[in-house]
């Protein structure tokens, strides 16, 4: 038996609904060996429709998945994931009886990619015809169905199924050919990366579906399987003769050729687009990236050279990149490459990664109140002058702060936590169940020059970290520090951003001038032109609070001039009183990039010292945290408010 996925989703018009392969793909994390020589793994979204589903979201299409998932861990990552990208998910199934779909790959060369597939009685391959809802066809007006998946009876009939009641309302249906031998049982289960194995049975099956179809896209081999010969003219001649779909041949390195009519007698007759001739980095997903380019432009009903080009452009961004799902380029990223000129080997362009790391980000934050209790020596100097109190004192008042969040929020995304790991380890990792923002310091408390906690290779304690954490560092930084103060902590800011792009975490870059010199209306934009002349691009500020307008609009004018993709800015506290605050964020609000505050000791303090003298218990603390940040959180909301009123009215 399976269970209907229970996502609540918008009643929206879909452009495309796909369906079949839905698992996860283990990336191999070294490159240039054997797979058995590989010793850690990336975790990403794979299977062929559900790579495309991903892709035409992020290139603006409305898009759905149909598929089973297993009611395990990566079913529920899939199931979340391809909601944050965009993707609607009531068509996915939970599957109680099946494990969802697992695949192992790696790159070792330019033409080798090791591949196992973890496919035996796997979720997606349990698909009926019972599991397609003519309600969810009906709001589509296109239909993906892909080969590998017609290898199982139960698949093959909920396909056709789909593709009827797609042609009975009007729609179109497209075939991804999508040829896995190993899954037709005609390829040793270790060789999951073979392409081409002739088979008149795989042939007969597959062309069951073609008088359905409007567009079938396929490799030179998978067009060789579909038309039941070798001979790519001829295999084209084969199909055309039982279709009239539109052909698209993909053609590697070469780009593509489509077909609208009669076969020439020359692949090269056909209609072409531009290609894009860069290095080979991962072939893997480059096919799925294609078909999400080319049903862009076919779906908008725009010329088959643009079809072509789009199509051809995403191709060579994946293959360009590791994963596949994750390495789907956006609209704008799509546009800014066709409109520039690239090096060959195109993941070194920084302009393209930047672009492609921050529009393909997930869950905007316009609106975020942070309770930042990720103080480390202010609690050991607390506990110290006190005389009362231990480390594991501060943890569960930690977890206390934890509760006062959930207590005022209720689940509300807008809120969130900045917790360390050293005594906030166990709040951490209740935290992981809930869905707040949730910030995590790396710096060494107090350093100048930065230095981070940890290994002393950054990039190996983020490994340690859920990729859901921020990384936040505070630096105390002024751009009148001497030429060598500089050096070093630039040095430091270098590393850690590469790490935290290696690693796929957020990166929040925490400045402190004024306790390092005088601070004036461009203090801190300077600093923050500096940060990125370096190249490094946070994904958010934490700047000081200030009165001064000049000021905040020279911050906001430094960053947007930089990244105007940047999350934003939150403001810090300082400890100062609450009625300072206040007057911060009245005077913050009224520039669009501030997204709210990240505040502590004026929330947290006093209520800590009266909680370790134990003149108030657990639930006391727990609502003198909440009212504490309740005044804050209403007083940036008033403002926010009034500067959205302003706007309005402007």
């Amino acid at each position: 038996m399976a269970e209907q996925n229970n996502r609540s989703e918008s009643r929206r018009s879909l452009d495309l609904i796909t369906l079949g392969r839905a698992g996860i793909d283990l990336y191999g994390e070294q490159i240039g060996g054997r797979l058995e020589d590989m010793a850690s793994f990336a975790k990403y979204v794979g299977g062929s429709p559900t790579n495309t589903a991903v892709g035409g979201a992020r290139l603006g299409l409305n898009t759905a998945l149909i598929t089973r998932v297993g009611h395990d861990h990566f079913g529920r990552f899939l199931i979340e994931e391809l909601a944050r990208e965009g993707v609607e998910t009531s068509g996915m199934i939970v599957d109680p009886d099946r494990l969802t779909a697992l695949a192992v790959l790696g790159i070792r060369d330019p033409d080798t990619f090791p591949l196992i597939f973890f496919r035996e009685n796997c979720a997606d391959m349990a698909l009926t015809a019972d599991d397609i809802d003519p309600a969810l066809i009906a709001r589509s007006g296109a239909l993906l169905v892909n080969g590998t998946h017609l290898s199982q009876p139960g698949v093959f009939a909920a396909s056709l199924k789909a593709a009827e009641l797609m042609k009975a309302k009007g729609g179109r249906v497209v075939f991804d050919i999508d040829y896995r031998p190993v899954l037709w049982g005609l390829a040793s289960k270790a060789n999951g990366e073979d392409r081409f194995v002739a088979s008149a049975r795989v042939t007969e099956e597959l062309q069951r579906v073609l008088p359905l179809c409007d567009l079938i896209v396929g490799t030179e081999e998978e067009i060789h399987i579909l038309g039941g010969t070798t001979d790519t003219v001829a295999a084209l001649r084969a199909i055309r003769a039982r279709t009239q779909a539109l052909l698209v041949c993909k053609r590697g390195a070469d780009g593509c050729v489509a077909f609208p009519g009669s076969v020439p007698h020359s692949l090269d007759d056909g209609v072409v687009g531009r290609g894009f001739p860069i290095e080979v980095f991962n072939v893997l997903g480059a096919g799925d990236a294609f078909m999400a380019g080319f049903l862009r432009g076919w779906l908008r009903d725009l010329p088959l050279e643009t079809c072509c080009e789009f199509a051809n452009a995403c191709g060579a961004l994946v293959v360009s990149r590791h994963g596949c799902a994750p390495a789907m380029a956006s609209w704008d990223e799509l546009q800014v490459f066709l409109a520039g000129t690239w090096p060959y080997r195109l993941r070194d362009s920084a302009e393209l990664e930047q672009l492609h790391w921050s529009s393909n980000r997930h869950l905007d934050h316009d609106d975020l109140t942070v309770l930042a209790i990720d103080h480390r020596s202010q609690f050991e100097d607390l506990i110290t002058e006190l005389g009362v109190g231990d480390a594991q004192a501060v943890a569960h008042f930690k977890n206390l702060a934890l509760q006062a969040v959930d207590r005022i929020a209720q689940g509300d995304r807008r809120y969130g936590l900045l917790l360390d790991g050293r005594f906030g380890a166990r709040a951490l990792e209740t935290a992981a169940d809930l869905p707040y923002w949730i910030g995590r310091p790396i710096e060494e408390p107090g350093s100048r020059p930065i230095a981070f906690e940890g290994s002393p290779d950054v990039a190996v304690t983020l490994r340690e970290w859920p990729t859901n954490h921020v990384v936040k560092c505070l630096v105390f930084y002024h751009p009148d520090d001497d030429a060598e103060m500089r050096a070093r902590q630039d040095r430091q800011i270098l590393r850690l951003f590469d790490a935290c792009r290696t690693t796929r975490h957020e990166f929040l870059l925490e400045i402190i001038a004024s306790k390092h010199g005088p601070v004036g209306s461009d203090t801190i934009a300077r600093v923050i032109d500096h940060v990125y002349g370096l190249g490094v691009y946070p994904d958010w500020w934490k700047l000081e609070p200030t009165s001064d307008p000049q000021a905040w609009a020279a911050s906001q004018a430094a960053v947007l001039r930089h990244d105007p993709r940047c999350r934003g800015i939150v403001l810090l506290g300082l400890s100062a009183p609450q009625e300072e605050i206040l007057a911060g964020i009245a005077a913050a609000a009224p520039f669009p990039l501030v997204k709210g505050f990240a505040v502590g000791r004026t929330i947290f303090q006093d209520v800590a010292a009266r909680w370790l003298r134990q003149e108030i218990d657990d639930d006391g603390a727990v609502g003198q945290l909440t009212a504490n940040l309740r005044v804050l959180a209403d007083g940036w909301r008033a403002a926010r408010d009034a500067r959205n009123m302003a706007g309005a009215a402007a």
